[in-house]
């Protein structure tokens, strides 16, 4: 087992899913098992999903990823999240991505405060573009981010009020904006129809900017959009 859970052959990765919604549910599971994941379980509240992943992880059999409703039974406030903070303690290596209907900054902080590598945060629309929706749940089963681009959008707009983010020039918020969304430098150039070399570039004045050392490697990717959560 490596240390980002189990290892995925080629892609395909161990889902857990808790969702209310029976129906929404099924939907997530046929996506997923439609482009050869595996759905491991299916539950519909936080209590259940604990339970599961101990049992799980018990039989030697963690899986890759939980994806997980922030709203569910019996209160359907904050029982998704809070499960999912609690197994992100319980369990470093297993990738959490949280689905909401709206961008709730509490539970998107509460959720990002601690490590930052395997955590997604999406809004339920998201789905929908179904190959950006897989896409997101290997690269947080792979220990990556995966942040909806309004949940992106809603906390950089914070950082602006607090002036974390003060010293970075349009460009270099629009690049931090992308990165947040889980992109590599190749896919912000695409985005941004400019060369590799100046993404490059535009990474490592933010690095700079934010005071992120050379030493925090790759995490500085998301480091860099978390900052404000010191603040």
């Amino acid at each position: 087992m490596g240390l980002w859970g189990p290892n995925i052959v080629e892609d395909r990765v161990r889902v857990v899913i808790a969702e209310d919604s029976v129906l929404l549910r099924e939907g997530l599971t046929r996506l997923l098992t439609d482009r050869g994941h595996e759905v491991v379980a299916g539950v519909g509240d936080g209590e259940a999903l604990i339970k599961t992943i101990t049992e799980l992880d018990a039989q030697g059999e963690l899986p890759n990823v939980v994806v997980a409703d922030v709203r569910m039974p019996p209160t359907h406030t904050d029982e998704g999240v809070r499960a999912a903070v609690q197994l992100r303690k319980a369990h470093p290596g297993l990738g959490v991505l949280v689905l909401s209907q709206y961008v709730e900054e509490r539970y998107a902080t509460e959720l990002l405060a601690g490590s930052s590598r395997g955590v997604g945060y999406l809004l339920k629309d998201r789905v929908a573009e179904v190959r950006e929706f897989v896409d997101a749940v290997v690269r947080v089963a792979e220990g990556g981010t995966a942040l909806d681009p309004e949940v992106v959008a809603q906390l950089l707009g914070r950082s602006r009020k607090q002036d974390v983010l003060a010293g970075l020039t349009p460009r270099e918020r629009e690049v931090l904006g992308l990165m947040a969304e889980g992109r590599t430098n190749s896919a912000i150039a695409r985005q941004l129809v400019v060369s590799d070399g100046a993404v490059e570039k535009h990474v490592s004045n933010i690095f700079l900017k934010l005071g992120l050392s050379p030493s925090e490697g790759d995490h500085r990717r998301v480091l860099a959009v978390l900052t404000y959560l010191n603040s």
